[in-house]
C-alpha cells in the first residue's frame, strides 16, 4: 500500500486494465445481445455493421468477457469470500443507505453488497458462457440437439437479464458513493474514504505497509 498525496492505492495498473476489459465486454455484449433479442432492438445491429456482422461478432465479445472475468476472478475471488461481518452489514443494510455508522463492523476491502456482485456476476458468466457455446452453430451446431439449444436460448436471455440488472447495480453504487470511481480510473481512493467504507482493509494494508 502507498499513501501520499495522491491517497492509497487500491488497484494496481493491471487490474484496472482487466476491470475495464470486462466492463467495456459486458456493455457491448449487452448491446449486441439486446439487438438480437428482440426486432423492435434491431437498430442497435448498427452499431456493429449490421444483422449478420453482430451475429458474427456477438458471440467472439464473449470469449473475450469470459477470459478477462476469469483474470478478475483470480485476482479477486480469495478477498470476496463471506464472512460473519458481512452478514452484520446486509443487517443493518438500511443503516449503511441512510449512511449512520453506528452498529456497522469495520470492513475489509469489499462490503456484502460488493461481493453479492461479484458472485453474481460470476455465476452469470459461466451460464452466459456454457449456453452461448450452445447456441454458436458456427463451431457447435452438431454437439447438441434442438432442444437443447432451445433451452440454451431460454437460459441465455435469462442469465443476460439478470447479468445487465447486477450491472445497474454495480454503476450506481459506484457513483452514489462518492470517491469509488476514482479507485478504478487512477488506482487510488482518499484516506478519508478507506477509513469510512472499508476501515479494516486500510488497517491490514497499513500494518502490511
Amino acid at each position: 500500500m502507498s499513501e501520499g498525496p495522491q491517497g492509497v492505492s487500491r488497484y494496481t495498473t493491471g487490474a484496472r486494465i482487466n476491470h475495464w476489459i470486462t466492463a467495456i465486454s459486458l456493455v457491448l455484449l449487452a448491446l449486441s445481445g439486446l439487438a438480437l433479442f428482440h426486432p423492435s432492438l434491431f437498430f442497435l445491429t448498427h452499431l456493429f455493421g449490421g444483422g449478420q456482422a453482430t451475429r458474427a461478432i456477438h458471440p467472439w465479445i464473449g470469449v473475450v468477457l469470459a477470459v478477462s472475468f476469469l483474470g478478475m476472478f483470480i485476482r479477486f475471488a480469495a478477498l470476496n469470500m463471506w464472512n460473519k461481518d458481512d452478514t452484520v452489514w446486509m443487517k443493518n443494510l438500511g443503516k449503511v443507505i441512510n449512511n449512520q455508522d453506528e452498529g456497522l463492523p469495520e470492513l475489509g476491502k469489499y462490503n456484502a453488497g460488493q461481493k453479492l456482485v461479484f458472485w453474481g456476476q460470476s455465476i452469470l458468466i459461466v451460464l452466459l458462457f456454457a449456453s452461448g457455446i450452445v447456441l454458436w452453430d458456427v463451431y457447435f451446431e452438431d454437439m447438441t440437439s434442438v432442444d437443447q439449444k432451445r433451452l440454451a436460448a431460454v437460459a441465455h436471455a435469462l442469465c443476460a437479464i439478470g447479468a445487465i440488472l447486477i450491472w445497474i447495480v454495480h454503476v450506481y453504487a459506484a457513483i452514489w458513493v462518492k470517491g469509488t470511481l476514482r479507485a478504478m480510473t487512477r488506482g487510488t481512493v482518499s484516506g478519508g474514504w478507506a477509513w469510512k467504507h472499508h476501515r479494516k482493509w486500510l488497517r491490514e494494508e497499513t500494518r502490511k505497509s
